[in-house]
């Protein structure tokens, strides 16, 4: 099987191709904004596509199954995201999966984690919050949660055992999810970073597509305007 997945539910755009007639780790592309700059979903997510597939030989008409991050993450983000995705669904005919991107940020940590520890998935939500999730032997232990890094780090403590906690939120709130006992990788690690190689690899379990209509973010919390408006009324 022939397996594109991309993920844009952080500041990052990542790509990844999985083809089962060539062995080994899946191709990914990556674009990080620099300090300062906007993401750039827009422009590079299916620049990064292209490139990938020219790479290898193959065309979009070729994938059989597109994967996409479905968040949570940036709404504006996780919209471009999703709409290419079903866009390409549609255009190709190629079969269309969702994947948490908090599942595929654990399960590409997961291999490199110290025995006994869980994984803590975490991403910056902005507004002083992280959208997480934990776990344990890849069944799942703490569901998706925004919240502020102390009441997380009071959620996590309570959970009990020790935790590889990875993500862009790990790094902003490393101190909270310290003293809650987390191991948080240095700063500059990979595994802070989303796997569109995960996303694949997920996508690749699932026993078939499904419907276009079906495959939506999950934002977790309102958007930022929602909530704007909300204020001003």
């Amino acid at each position: 099987m022939i397996v594109l997945g991309f993920d844009t539910a952080t500041p990052a755009t990542a790509v990844a191709l999985l083809d089962d007639a060539r062995p080994g780790a899946a191709a990914e592309r990556r674009h990080e904004p620099a300090p300062g700059e906007r993401p750039g979903h827009a422009a590079q997510l299916l620049a990064l596509a292209a490139e990938l597939l020219g790479a290898a030989g193959l065309r979009f008409a070729d994938v059989e199954r597109i994967a996409v991050g479905l968040g949570p993450g940036t709404f504006t983000g996780l919209r471009i995201g999703v709409a290419t995705a079903r866009a390409l669904a549609q255009s190709t005919g190629a079969e269309l999966v969702g994947v948490s991107t908090l599942r595929a940020l654990a399960a590409e940590a997961e291999p490199g984690a110290p025995a006994s520890h869980g994984v803590l998935a975490v991403i910056d939500a902005r507004r002083g919050e992280a959208f997480a999730a934990g776990w344990r032997d890849g069944e799942p232990v703490l569901g998706q949660v925004a919240l502020a890094p102390q009441p997380l780090a009071e959620l996590v403590a309570g959970e009990g055992g020790r935790w590889l906690a990875v993500g862009d939120g790990a790094l902003r709130f490393r101190e909270d999810l310290e003293d809650a006992g987390c191991t948080v990788p240095p700063d500059g690690s990979r595994q802070h970073g989303v796997s569109a190689r995960a996303i694949c690899r997920l996508a690749r379990q699932a026993p078939m597509g499904t419907a276009r209509d079906l495959v939506i973010p999950d934002y977790l919390r309102p958007p930022d305007a929602v909530l704007a408006r909300k204020n001003t009324t």
